[in-house]
């Protein structure tokens, strides 16, 4: 816990220079990476990150590189997978030397638009999120400044560095880079999208499932609130009586913290099993099924899992409505991919 402490201090000494919340809303329009969607509320970028072609380029060719892991053996791709939502299929995932992770991979979109980053929702940047892997020991457990060293003897991430950032390879563009691209990560174009937007109809029982998500029957959207389908927020959803993974209390060290995490976006949730922050559920009927139970009723458990009955179909309509919240286009873009 006291590293943790440690490691929160440097990460706010580090990393907020040059990187405070003096943040310009929006972005001019010209280019793919700027391109927000006009049903979504405008996107916060640091003032010093503003993306550009050189800083995406770089931040692309390190989240595929794994030369960020001590042993160059993993990327930040082999966790977040593109063809699954830049998620995994697994409930954890192994790290360097076979060191198994205890969290299951959050899909990577629309996270120019998140207040706060990690599954404790600790952190205010992104920018400060992309050390957290790096230095954790069942991860990538490395050094960034070694990094950094490493990366100036390779021509094309010097010169890549000096053009976007002005500097050498570091921790600096390093961390920026690698936001600069994750921002990139629009999902906004699925059946929900389309019907929101008016180019498209649900089917009848894909509209019964969205009448019952935002029913006081099921409370689902008061978690996970459009257009997002989250609210960001930390909250315990009654997974377990009493949690292995404090979850958030690992950030606060409050005990009314233990068990609460971000609550994830649904979107493109029918792409991204297995389910909850330890990849405990494989399937959305399960995902259902334990909130219909009312959760195991443990100490910090929120009052908004308290249980329902659903007919079987109606759970049907749900998961039919939870299924347009897919967005294949957003797996089949190139432009978040390496060239072949």
């Amino acid at each position: 816990m006291k590293r943790l402490a440690f490691f929160s201090f440097f990460l706010v000494f580090v990393l907020t220079t040059g990187c405070e919340k003096n943040e310009t809303p929006g972005l001019s329009e010209g280019n793919w990476f700027t391109q927000y969607p006009a049903h979504f509320p405008a996107p916060f970028i640091p003032a010093d990150n503003q993306p550009n072609a050189t800083r995406i380029e770089l931040g692309k060719a390190l989240f595929y590189d794994p030369i960020l892991s001590i042993d160059s053996s993993i990327s930040c791709a082999s966790c977040h997978q593109p063809k699954h939502a830049f998620a995994s299929l697994k409930a954890t995932n192994p790290g360097v030397y076979g060191r198994q992770g205890t969290r299951n991979a959050p899909g990577l979109f629309n996270l120019a638009y998140q207040p706060h980053y990690l599954r404790e929702a600790s952190l205010p940047t992104l920018e400060m999120q992309i050390l957290v892997p790096i230095q954790e020991h069942n991860e990538f457990a490395h050094n960034i400044v070694d990094i950094g060293e490493q990366l100036a003897l390779i021509p094309y991430y010097d010169s890549l560095s000096q053009l976007a950032y002005g500097q050498a390879p570091g921790p600096y563009s390093i961390t920026r880079s690698i936001a600069a691209f994750e921002r990139t990560l629009i999902s906004a174009n699925s059946r929900y999208d389309k019907v929101s937007t008016g180019k498209s109809r649900y089917t009848p029982q894909e509209e019964e499932g969205y009448r019952l998500f935002l029913s006081s029957k099921t409370n689902c959207v008061k978690c996970h609130a459009e257009p997002f389908f989250t609210t960001f927020e930390p909250m315990n959803n009654g997974l377990y009586f009493s949690y292995k993974d404090p979850g958030r209390a690992r950030f606060t060290n409050l005990p009314t913290d233990s068990g609460k995490f971000k609550i994830p976006s649904l979107r493109n949730v029918a792409l991204t099993p297995p389910y909850m922050h330890d990849g405990s559920i494989t399937t959305l009927e399960a995902v259902i099924d334990h909130y219909a139970s009312g959760g195991k009723s443990g100490p910090n458990q929120s009052p908004l899992v308290s249980g329902f009955t659903l007919k079987a179909e109606e759970k049907a309509a749900l998961i039919a409505f939870l299924k347009t919240l897919s967005d294949p286009t957003f797996i089949q873009n190139q432009n978040y991919r390496l060239p072949e």
